[in-house]
């Protein structure tokens, strides 16, 4: 039996369901991601075709470089997703699964340009930019 995840917005007007393992999170410290979240993104991601998504009318898709769109709750504002357009899958907040994820972090990405109000403190690998396999926006 396929492993299920699923989620929401803080309003609950965008609902998913993921099917199968996920990956590790993510943690990308790029100035882009903290500016929209207010601080660094946790994300996983889940294949197009494992994804079931409730309420897309209410996501506001928001084209931050000619690569990529990030996805928020056009009612409460909720981050949600960021989607390479290039790509066959989309990444999912970890912060909007329903407990429990089972999730645990992978890597950290960008962290050339993190915030300089916080410290890394774990033995995560570490990538100045994009590194580790992961793809994003200009890869």
């Amino acid at each position: 039996m396929s492993e299920l995840h699923s989620g929401s917005c803080l309003c609950g007007s965008i609902r998913f369901k993921a099917h199968g393992k996920l990956r590790g999170i993510v943690y990308c410290h790029c100035s882009q991601c903290r500016k929209q979240s207010g601080h660094f993104y946790a994300a996983t991601n889940v294949q197009n075709d494992a994804i079931t998504i409730t309420g897309e009318e209410n996501i506001k898709w928001y084209a931050a470089s000619e690569y990529a769109a990030r996805g928020f709750c056009r009612n409460c504002g909720s981050v949600m997703f960021w989607k390479h357009h290039d790509l066959d899958y989309i990444s999912v907040m970890a912060g909007s699964f329903d407990k429990p994820t089972n999730l645990q972090g992978e890597v950290h990405i960008f962290v050339g340009d993190k915030g300089d109000y916080y410290e890394i403190r774990d033995d995560l690998p570490k990538y100045v930019a994009g590194g580790g396999g992961i793809v994003v926006a200009g890869d």
